[in-house]
């Protein structure tokens, strides 16, 4: 989850729901809730830059790992404003198989395709 401000945080409270709420999207797509895991502590930090984003971070090893199936947002593209933190976390879910979900559709950056659509 990202909000790029405190502000956003406190006066966006309907977008914050909104992406708590895709635990249970996640939920209906198969996985158990034991395996959801929601990353909120880049709230309030802009997608500028991953250096001072420990949630990112954290989801870049776990998907280098292997350890994620599936990255939902409700606008994917924004877990990262900067194409080159994007791009590695694209290319570290083809590379793990790791699906991207949002608002707009799923993704398999293992497909070439799907990863054009999003870049």
């Amino acid at each position: 989850m990202r909000q790029s401000t405190q502000r956003q945080v406190l006066e966006n409270q309907e977008s914050t729901r909104r992406q708590y709420a895709l635990r249970e999207r996640a939920t209906a797509l198969g996985w158990h809730r034991a395996q959801i895991e929601t990353s909120d502590t880049d709230l309030g930090q802009s997608g500028g830059s991953a250096a001072d984003r420990i949630g990112f971070q954290r989801l870049v090893g776990e998907v280098a790992m292997g350890r994620v199936g599936i990255v939902l947002g409700l606008e994917v593209s924004r877990l990262a404003r900067n194409s080159t933190d994007w791009h590695r976390l694209l290319e570290l879910c083809a590379l793990s198989d790791t699906l991207i979900l949002d608002e707009d559709g799923l993704y398999d950056p293992a497909q070439f395709n799907d990863r054009l659509a999003r870049t």
